[in-house]
């Protein structure tokens, strides 16, 4: 089995050169990108060291017993120690809302930074420049008509593909009998350059654009997608980097940081010099950060599903913007430098109870949460919240991670959960695989991309109302299952759709990416119910860690379009169609108490 998989590898590795072709670092990007996500899963295989080779099924899972039991025997205890303050104080009232909308706020700008080089980076007509045409002393020969127009200047100048002037090529000298007679056949003598002498753009909806700033066509139209590459770096990065100097310097100080950081970084795009500036300035706005301790686990979850309610309403407001605002500079400006007024927004949020109180600094928490208790109208006598309770909650959750209780390893070394795991991160990883390889390349639509994303907008929301009822009425998993194979079947159409069919092409590409919303909103709530209390922020970090690998391929994706048009859509279709039929070897949730230990979810398990 092994041997057939690397085999595979073997038959992948000539697709990696030829995008190198495209791209020359692309093919070590690839390399690399794969051999770290590899290592990475290395770390969850067992260690064999010292380890008798078991001979037998039975004796293997002796072996594995072994390993799986001793982190599961210590979880009896019922729930997390800081959730039981929160449920004191109120885990979901009124200071939690105000909180939460705040936090909206910024989740609004997302979808700008996600989809604002479909503007900025729109690619204009362009055919390369033929200095000649520029001599206004030039005369034609005697046997050529006079008072040739730019067209038929062109026609001589730049050779015919597909329809249209080649975008990427020229004659060394002028065809001329190609205006005498215009079928006539170019000989293959004929000597062909590239744009030696740059390019020349054709007048567009956006006149100036990164495209034709820095002459980003042709050889070098990888850089285009490099620069959105390094943006969802950014984002893996950031919830990286900045979740664990939040960890050391507190949730709002990292809030207040890393909008100050977007803001910053967004004014370094905008005055970019080059490309090279730009690309890493896109990496730093994808680090944005937003905390949320406040809400106990079960909300925390329901907030994560209407955030994309959130997300959907940024469509509206980077077609407004970018309607309005037609040069990048001054669209980038605009939907960065926001960023400072959330930094300042950010100063109102209250600091995490959690962490002041594992920093021992337990009168502030205690002044903080007797706060949060009067905003939710909780009445407290001084026996219910004190520094002894705090300090008594607190060595608990100590106490309880001490034995390992919640660590991200448990999902893949208890048995209980490792199916599991793999089939939702086969699916995280391919549903943001295809949302971001269709929102990073809009402009293959076709259609008004203003009035696109508009659709966009509105179609996410009644989609994703739609889904919530089904999830309520079918279950968790079969809705997530049709999902999946709904958006395959129409990846599928669109490879097989002639190009010529517009109207029809868009329309399934429209309908691909609602179900792809729809997607996303059901299997955030499915990874919820499906983990303990105890494992179930580790779960989300370790998915949202996954999907965001899958957001990083996307762009690598785009790029194979040039060695085959409908690589990208094949290759979404393929995996959706994979998660849909792997899904249904995930437990239903519908009408199932979320389990709070590994116990509730073996008998959870055993029951069914």
């Amino acid at each position: 089995m092994a041997s057939m998989v690397a085999q595979v590898g073997g038959m992948l590795a000539p697709v990696a050169i030829i995008l190198g072709e495209i791209y020359p670092a692309l093919t070590l990007i690839i390399s690399g990108s794969a051999a770290f996500l590899m290592s990475f899963l290395a770390y969850f295989l067992p260690e064999t060291r010292n380890f008798n080779l078991p001979d037998t099924i039975e004796e293997l899972q002796q072996q594995q017993c072994i390993i799986a039991d001793t982190p599961s025997q210590s979880r009896s205890f019922r729930g997390m120690a800081f959730s039981d303050i929160l449920h004191i104080v109120g885990g979901a009232g009124a200071f939690q809302l105000i909180h939460v909308l705040m936090l909206y706020m910024s989740i609004v700008m997302y979808a700008s930074h996600d989809l604002i080089q479909n503007f900025s980076a729109a690619t204009p007509g362009h055919h390369c420049r033929v200095p000649w045409m520029e001599n206004a002393s030039l005369e034609a020969p005697q046997d050529s008509p006079f008072n040739l127009s730019e067209e038929d200047l062109l026609r001589v100048a730049i050779p015919w593909e597909q329809d249209s002037l080649s975008r990427c090529s020229r004659f060394v000298r002028p065809q001329w009998q190609l205006l005498l007679n215009d079928s006539a056949d170019v000989s293959d003598q004929v000597e062909i350059e590239g744009c030696v002498d740059g390019w020349e753009f054709e007048p567009s909806e956006f006149p100036i654009t990164i495209i034709n700033e820095w002459n980003l066509v042709c050889k070098r139209h990888a850089l285009r997608q490099m620069a959105d590459f390094s943006y969802l770096g950014g984002l893996l990065a950031g919830g990286i980097v900045l979740g664990g100097l939040a960890d050391k310097y507190g949730r709002r100080t990292m809030m207040i940081l890393s909008n100050l950081l977007v803001g910053v970084s967004g004014i370094c795009a905008t005055f970019a010099p080059n490309i090279s500036v730009y690309t890493m300035a896109r990496f730093f706005v994808g680090m944005c950060s937003i905390g949320l301790e406040w809400l106990d686990v079960t909300h925390h979850v329901q907030f994560s599903s209407f955030s994309s309610y959130t997300y959907s309403f940024g469509h509206f407001i980077l077609a407004g913007l970018a309607y309005v605002i037609r040069d990048w500079h001054h669209l980038q400006l605009a939907t960065t430098s926001i960023h400072f007024l959330f930094a300042i927004t950010a100063c109102l949020h209250p600091e995490s109870a959690r962490w002041l109180l594992l920093q021992g600094r337990h009168e502030e928490a205690l002044k903080l949460l007797k706060r949060v208790a009067r905003i939710n109208r909780k009445q407290l006598t001084e026996a219910d919240l004190n520094i002894q309770v705090l300090k008594k909650e607190m060595e608990k959750e100590k106490n309880i991670q001490s034995d390992h209780s919640s660590s991200p390893l448990d999902l893949l070394r208890v048995k209980e959960l490792r199916k599991q795991t793999f089939v939702l991160s086969i699916s995280w990883f391919t549903i943001l695989f295809c949302y971001y390889g269709i929102a990073l390349n809009l402009e293959v639509i076709k259609i008004d991309i203003f009035l696109l994303l508009v659709i966009f907008g509105v179609l996410d929301l009644p989609m994703l109302l739609v889904s919530m009822a089904m999830m309520s009425y079918f279950g968790r998993r079969i809705v997530l299952c049709g999902l999946l194979l709904i958006s395959s079947c129409t990846f599928f159409a669109l490879t097989l759709m002639p190009a010529d069919q517009l109207v029809v092409r868009a329309a399934f590409a429209v309908i691909g990416r609602m179900v792809i919303a729809a997607e996303f909103n059901a299997i955030m709530l499915l990874t919820g119910e499906l983990y303990p209390t105890v494992v179930r922020q580790n779960s989300l970090g370790f998915m949202t860690t996954i999907a965001q690998i899958g957001t990083l391929m996307a762009p690598l994706i785009i790029l194979s379009r040039d060695v085959y048009v409908f690589i990208p859509e094949l290759s979404f279709a393929l995996l959706s169609m994979i998660s849909g039929l792997l899904a249904l070897m995930l437990p239903e949730t519908l009408n199932i108490n979320l389990p709070d230990t590994m116990e509730d979810l073996i008998r959870q398990r055993k029951r069914t």
